[in-house]
């Protein structure tokens, strides 16, 4: 057999470096047995996890560690689909095609980590993944500076969370360096889903099934444009509030930036006929109405209100309640009662970002002490509501000692996402966890990322991310064009 001279030297020369580093790495030998966890960054340590995520890469967090051993075993499928990993430094990368082997299926993983650590290999005490159904594979989100006092650089992004891929779906620069509201799915459909550009000449960017058009919803009366919105279970309708939005900065350090409404309504837009839906139970002028969705069938709309209070000397006393209106999607026309399902005077509490799951069972919401913006609130935690027997979860699984916030379902309801900043109370970051048939919420994960370094060097938050079934059909480029194209206006 001949061999091209070339290629075969260039392969001789890789199979000798891959040789040497074999060589220069340590192999584990005299090994202590510690008592505890591994010092792993992220924890990954007994965490669940969907069986087609992407490898969850991580650190042995030691300034003097200078190898890395792993083995993952499925208990299940035995040393069939195992993983022994051997890594010069502290840093723990699966390829991914073992990794893939080893978790798609659903089970029980092992894993044992050994670290050499100022010339001494410890084995530290073994950890479990837990691998359950698959989760829908794409994910967006808004990427910011986590100040809130600017905007330069801002991307919406999509990243696919079986692998490392990610893309620019709209960024600042090609939308005349406007801000950019998130990015929302209708039913987590690629097909469905809108965006918004703030700033003169912007809109909602509406996404059908890749074609994109810009909508200039409001009117006269109202005090903002769309802000908060969630589309209803036929497509045809969006629930959206209007918001005049007011920010202020706090001298506490722990608390850094507020921001609350000084008026906000809510109304329905029929996407069809292009006219706007009101009820006057959603436009009270005492009443401030914000954070609507729709329930999955259609039938109700979920929001958050709050008593109007002298601002800003009382906004520590305004607390929102979670509330639901009936909609009748065949009509167009509201129900005539307003239900109350958590009280925030009574509660001592302030709802946000009301989300209910697919399946109707339950709704996610978040908590804190006063007001609408929850992000520089330590103690903003994620409550689960069973809707059927009205029975809270405070989720002491899912939630830190920092902000947990902005959250959205997976199409299976098995999943959320959500944003923490429980490392540092700065950056937010998307966690995903695990919400049994039971209602049960496990331990939640960190979105996995390549290089295991990246959460130590990235400064940016990850704002409002969002579950999706499918990779959208449109790009930043094609945003650019709708945005620099007519707007569709709405009527009454």
């Amino acid at each position: 057999m001949r061999h091209h001279p070339t290629l075969y030297a260039l392969l001789m020369a890789c199979s000798l470096v891959a040789a040497l580093f074999t060589a220069c790495t340590p192999t584990p030998e005299d090994v202590a047995k510690s008592d505890s966890f591994p010092p792993i960054y992220p924890d990954y340590t007994d965490v669940t996890i969907p069986s087609n995520i992407a490898p969850l890469n991580f650190l042995v967090r030691s300034d003097h560690c200078e190898a890395v051993h792993v083995e993952a075993r499925h208990r299940e499928a035995g040393d069939e689909t195992a993983i022994t990993l051997l890594n010069k430094g502290n840093e723990a990368v699966f390829d991914i095609d073992e990794w893939k082997a080893l978790t798609h299926r659903e089970g029980t993983i092992e894993v044992k980590v050994t670290a050499l650590i100022n010339g001494h290999w410890t084995a530290y005490k073994p950890f479990l993944w837990h691998v359950r159904e698959a989760i829908d594979p794409y994910l967006t989100y808004r990427l910011i500076e986590p100040d809130y006092e600017i905007y330069q650089n801002l991307s919406l992004r999509e990243r696919c969370v079986e692998n490392f891929d990610e893309r620019a779906i709209s960024d600042y620069g090609l939308v005349g360096n406007r801000c950019m509201n998130c990015h929302t799915y209708s039913s987590q459909s690629p097909d469905l889903s809108m965006l918004y550009v703030r700033g003169e000449g912007g809109g909602a960017i509406l996404n059908q099934g890749g074609r994109l058009s810009k909508l200039n919803i409001k009117t006269p009366d109202m005090v903002s444009g769309s802000v908060y919105f969630g589309f209803s279970s036929n497509g045809r309708y969006i629930v959206f509030s209007t918001n005049k939005i007011i920010p202020a900065f706090h001298a506490m350090p722990s608390k850094r930036l507020e921001v609350f409404d000084s008026a906000s309504d809510v109304y329905v837009a029929d996407l069809q006929k292009n006219t706007i839906l009101r009820s006057p139970l959603l436009n009270d002028s005492t009443v401030m109405e914000t954070f609507p969705t729709f329930s999955p069938d259609g039938k109700h709309i979920y929001y958050c209100a709050s008593p109007k209070v002298n601002l800003p000397m009382q906004l520590k006393d305004m607390r929102y309640s979670l509330c639901r209106i009936a909609f009748d999607e065949a009509t167009g026309t509201f129900g005539t009662e307003v239900d109350t399902l958590f009280s925030g005077e009574q509660q001592q509490a302030s709802v946000c970002h009301p989300r209910v799951s697919p399946d109707g069972r339950y709704i996610v919401y978040t908590v804190a002490d006063y007001g609408t913006f929850p992000i520089w609130h330590q103690e903003s935690d994620l409550q689960l509501m069973n809707l059927t027997t009205g029975t809270i979860d405070k989720m002491d699984a899912v939630n830190s000692n920092k902000s947990d916030t902005y959250h959205s379902w997976s199409s299976s309801s098995r999943w959320l996402v959500f944003a923490s900043k429980r490392d540092d109370g700065l950056y937010g970051k998307p966690y995903f966890c695990y919400i049994d048939k039971a209602g049960k919420a496990h331990k939640p994960f960190v979105l996995p990322q390549k290089n295991p370094h990246f959460y130590d060097n990235n400064l940016k938050s990850f704002n409002a991310p969002e579950i999706g079934k499918g990779r959208l059909p449109f790009d930043a480029m094609d945003v650019k064009h709708a945005v620099e194209g007519p707007s569709v206006d709405f009527t009454y």
